[in-house]
């Protein structure tokens, strides 16, 4: 490999900022949970982040929630619009896999994170919240991936500080 394109990749690593560019302007996150037979669901929640932890307003109307509330892992993505990409295959991205723990209604907690919620999402949440079958959850981040474009994946902490490339994968042609 030529001393120019190791310095592109050297140059190319994002930084944690670029991770916060994206959580902050994805309004909400993709969720994909099992159950307890282990059959897995997909879905999407509008959330709010908060000290590097993740925050969604849910109803048990929802399969997701029940997944949710009973503690199991949950794999969660942050991704680019795809009216915004200029590549569909190589959208920015970041993947998280995180345990789930329930805010108690009308906490101090509760209150604080609703009140988040509602500024950045609206006074639907007010008349979310007023609903007996929505609860709180927390989604805290293990580790993950931040992809931003081909040959563009790194690894992320639990604090969804970028740790390394992601090169042990590497893509070959025909």
């Amino acid at each position: 490999m030529s001393e120019h394109t190791e310095e592109a990749k050297r140059q190319a690593k994002p930084v944690a900022p670029k991770v916060k560019e994206l959580i902050a302007k994805t309004l909400s996150v993709t969720l994909a949970t099992v159950d307890a037979e282990g059959t897995p669901n997909a879905s999407y929640a509008p959330f709010v982040e908060i000290d590097n932890k993740f925050y969604v307003l849910v109803s048990f109307m929802a399969r997701h929630t029940k997944n949710l509330a009973e503690g199991r892992k949950v794999s969660a993505m942050f991704i680019e619009d795809e009216s915004a990409t200029k590549q569909v295959y190589a959208r920015e991205r970041l993947t998280v896999e995180a345990s789930t723990s329930q805010i108690e209604r009308d906490s101090d907690d509760w209150n604080n994170i609703v009140g988040k919620l509602k500024e950045r999402h609206g006074k639907i949440v007010d008349v979310l919240n007023d609903m007996t079958d929505f609860i709180l959850i927390a989604l805290h981040p293990v580790k993950g991936a931040y992809v931003n474009g081909f040959g563009s994946a790194y690894f992320v902490d639990a604090n969804l500080e970028i740790m390394e490339h992601r090169n042990d994968i590497n893509h070959t042609q025909k």
